[in-house]
């Protein structure tokens, strides 16, 4: 099946990152068939490019089980085979997504796409969370949060990396606390000196116990850590190491007045 391509996206050195499929001139594909090839794959998602009229490419996106509206990783595998191929070159392009017609911006080692401003929910009770996860100590200056730059998830800091690589997650409690908030998943992560934060995300609800790159959630992550604890426009933050799968996401937020303009997540992938 020579139009379908294996990529890892978000890697870091190389290495790592999240697997994804992308599968190019998928125009004359019924969603039947779009939905087999992505079951047989086995990825938590296929991405299916297309021609459009209203932007440079139409791409749905979809599970091993059913169509999803966006999904960061693979658009960022995507606009990587695209840029391999010689099909885009360096510069600002646009896909067709159910979520809306959103912006990349292709450079030359990394992709950056867009993702919707932030809304800080609400804040969620520690005793609600620390079932969801043995042996976590969370952070003393830091509250657990509902953030969303496109998709809500709760974001949890914990004491340091330590605790953050020793927790062990209850993904019955998760799915549970997901239900009652309506989240896609519970993102926890540590602040760190090396980078802005290591983190891990849970997202059981949608069958992904654990995932090791989530474009969509440090997107969030960035915007949390920008409201308390520091104030910049870039942020390296990683992912993926307690699945041996280490992940770089780097996030670039436009700043008008000392506030958020714009939110961009970006990485490097590879074919596999």
């Amino acid at each position: 099946m020579n139009n379908l391509f294996r990529v890892n996206a978000f890697t870091y050195e190389n290495k790592g990152g999240n697997k994804a499929g992308v599968y190019i001139d998928a125009d004359f594909l019924s969603k039947e068939e779009m939905q087999l090839i992505a079951y047989d794959l086995g990825y938590s998602e296929t991405a299916f490019v297309m021609k459009s009229s209203t932007a440079d490419f139409k791409v749905r996106f979809f599970t091993p089980l059913n169509e999803v509206d966006l999904c960061g990783h693979a658009t960022i595998a995507t606009f990587h085979v695209l840029k391999t191929l010689g099909m885009v070159h360096t510069g600002f392009y646009t896909q067709e997504t159910k979520a809306g017609i959103l912006k990349l911006n292709i450079l030359e080692d990394i992709i950056y796409m867009q993702q919707k401003l932030p809304i800080y929910d609400r804040f969620i009770d520690k005793n609600e969370l620390i079932k969801c996860f043995k042996q976590i100590e969370f952070h003393e200056s830091y509250e657990s949060m509902i953030v969303s730059t496109g998709l809500k998830e709760i974001f949890v800091p914990v004491k340091n990396r330590m605790i953050l690589d020793q927790m062990i997650p209850n993904f019955d409690c998760i799915k549970d606390v997901s239900k009652k908030y309506e989240v896609i998943g519970i993102h926890v992560f540590s602040l760190d000196q090396d980078v802005d934060a290591y983190g891990r995300n849970f997202a059981p609800i949608v069958g992904i116990n654990e995932e090791s790159a989530t474009g969509t959630s440090n997107g969030a992550l960035a915007c949390y850590i920008f409201k308390y604890h520091q104030k910049k426009s870039q942020y390296i933050l990683r992912q993926g190491y307690s699945l041996d799968l280490p992940s770089e996401i780097k996030v670039s937020l436009a700043l008008i007045d000392d506030q958020i303009d714009e939110v961009w997540v970006g990485g490097q992938a590879v074919i596999l």
